[in-house]
C-alpha cells in the first residue's frame, strides 16, 4: 500500500470518527459522571469495538454480516434498544438533578465505562458495512496479511486516539467544571440524542 492510499484511509477514518453521534455523547457522559479515567477507558474499549470491526472486515469477515440481513437486523435493534438504555440512564441522572463525583465512583463505574464504549461500537453493523465499503477501494486478491493488518490497525488507533483526546480534553480542569456546572442541561441534551439516535437507527 502506497503512503496516499494509507493517507485516504487515514482521513476518511478520522472524518468517520469526528462525526458528532452516540460515541461522543457516551464518553462526554462518562467523562462528566465519573473521571478522566472513566471517560478514557470508555474511549479504549470504543477503540477496541471499531477495530474489531475493521479486522473483521479485512479478513472477509465483513462481507458476511452484509449478505446476512437477519444477523444484520438484530445487532442493529440490540443496537437502537442499547442506545434508547443509554439515553434513559441520562434522562433519569438530570431529573434527579444530582452529579456524580468521582470519589463516588468504583470499580464498576469503571467497567461501565469499558461496557458502554465497547458495546456502543459493537452493537452498530452499520460500521461494518462502512468498513466494506472504505477498504474494498485499498483491498486487492491475494495482499498479503500485513497489508490488511495496516487497514485495521488505522481504523483503531485513530477512533481511540480522537476519543482519548476528546475525554482528556472534556476533563481538563479548565473545562470540567464548566459542564459539571450545566450537568443538568448537559445529562437532558445527552439523554434525548440518544434516544433520537435509536429511533433513527431502528427507522432507516
Amino acid at each position: 500500500m502506497t503512503f496516499a492510499a494509507w493517507l485516504s484511509v487515514a482521513s476518511i477514518c478520522l472524518l468517520g470518527a469526528v462525526s458528532p453521534g452516540p460515541s461522543l455523547a457516551m464518553v462526554l457522559r462518562h467523562t462528566l459522571e465519573g473521571s478522566r479515567w472513566q471517560g478514557m477507558l470508555a474511549a479504549l474499549s470504543h477503540g477496541a469495538g471499531v477495530g474489531l470491526y475493521a479486522l473483521l472486515v479485512v479478513l472477509g469477515l465483513g462481507h458476511l454480516l452484509a449478505e446476512q440481513p437477519l444477523v444484520f437486523s438484530l445487532l442493529t435493534y440490540a443496537g437502537a434498544a442499547y442506545l434508547a438504555w443509554l439515553g434513559w440512564k441520562a434522562l433519569s441522572a438530570a431529573g434527579s438533578g444530582q452529579l456524580q463525583t468521582p470519589q463516588g465512583l468504583g470499580e464498576g463505574s469503571l467497567l461501565a465505562a469499558i461496557r458502554d464504549g465497547f458495546l456502543v461500537a459493537f452493537l452498530n453493523p452499520k460500521i461494518a458495512i462502512f468498513f466494506v465499503a472504505l477498504f474494498a477501494q485499498f483491498l486487492q486478491p491475494g495482499q498479503a496479511l500485513e497489508g490488511k493488518l495496516i487497514l485495521a490497525a488505522t481504523a483503531w488507533m485513530i477512533d481511540t486516539g480522537w476519543y482519548l483526546l476528546v475525554a482528556y480534553g472534556l476533563s481538563h480542569s479548565l473545562v470540567l467544571p464548566w459542564l459539571q456546572r450545566h450537568a443538568l442541561w448537559i445529562n437532558r441534551i445527552t439523554g434525548v440524542l440518544l434516544l433520537l439516535l435509536a429511533l433513527r437507527v431502528v427507522t432507516l
